[in-house]
């Protein structure tokens, strides 16, 4: 059965700021679509939103996962809906471990837990993510590189059917690149999982290959195409497209209101 993630004209923000300014895309199983875009440009305020992230007001528009109104649920819904994000930052949870984590979302998901010690040390594998880490507390002193890793096994065992990146790629070396872009590569061929990835640098494109890239600026889709697009953009950066880079600094502290603007990489909630 084909999924689809249709967003439809979607405009949110926060503290009464809009950020997002009527957001178009379909996300189809099988398919990769990359949202690129400068600093500030809502990249994060989309997935924080698409999610159900606490704090963010949505004041337009549609999000459908297959039909279904996701807006209208919670994040535990939507996840059980077939919806997935790989945080930009994940959160420590100390006295949980990761098994535990994914043992209880599959049986609330109402999928079976027989041999998940098995698929867990496989996917692990598969990543070259440390087995000891399966039953350590989640993401309790793993560098960031590991927790981007724990990310990308947890999509291998829960198996969305939409799963959304957010900058997956930032903490990882060459060779950890490689290995996530292909396990996650490997879930749109093997089991048909859509991907929107969400991304500064074309490096990530380089290893997940896109179907369509999107390029998102101060809250709109200011051009779309295929993967030429984020070769283009290597070769000529945002400027073009973002206009003035005062223009660009502005919606940075729209964007991002209690962000400290030292720190572009900062947690913008």
């Amino acid at each position: 059965m084909t999924s689809e993630l249709r967003i439809e004209g979607l405009r949110a923000g926060i503290a009464g700021q809009e950020i997002l300014k009527g957001i178009d895309l379909v996300v189809r199983s099988g398919e990769v679509h990359a949202v690129m875009g400068p600093n500030g440009s809502g990249k994060s305020t989309l997935s924080h939103v698409l999610m159900g992230k606490p704090g963010y007001e949505v004041f337009g528009g549609t999000v459908t996962l297959d039909g279904l109104d996701l807006l209208a649920l919670p994040t535990w819904r939507r996840a059980q809906a077939g919806l997935f994000l790989a945080m930009q930052y994940p959160i420590e949870v100390p006295g949980v471990s990761l098994t535990s984590v994914l043992g209880e979302s599959l049986v609330a998901a109402g999928k079976s837990i027989e041999g998940l010690r098995q698929t867990l040390s496989s996917e692990a594998e598969r990543i070259g993510f440390d087995a000891r880490f399966l039953d350590r507390p989640l993401n309790v002193d793993l560098s960031g590189g590991e927790k981007k890793r724990n990310e990308t096994l947890q999509l291998g065992v829960l198996d969305p059917k939409i799963a959304v990146l957010d900058e997956i790629d930032s903490g990882l070396d060459v060779d950890a690149l490689r290995a996530v872009s292909r396990r996650i590569e490997a879930a749109t061929n093997e089991r048909g999982v859509g991907v929107l990835a969400i991304t500064h640098y074309s490096r990530l494109l380089h290893e997940l290959r896109p179907d369509r890239v999107h390029v998102l600026v101060k809250g709109h889709i200011r051009n779309s195409g295929g993967p030429e697009l984020a070769a283009e953009l290597e070769r000529t950066g945002y400027a073009e497209i973002a206009g003035a880079s005062d223009d660009t600094r502005d919606e940075s502290a729209q964007d991002s209101p209690n962000l400290d603007l030292g720190d572009p990489f900062a947690d913008p909630f």
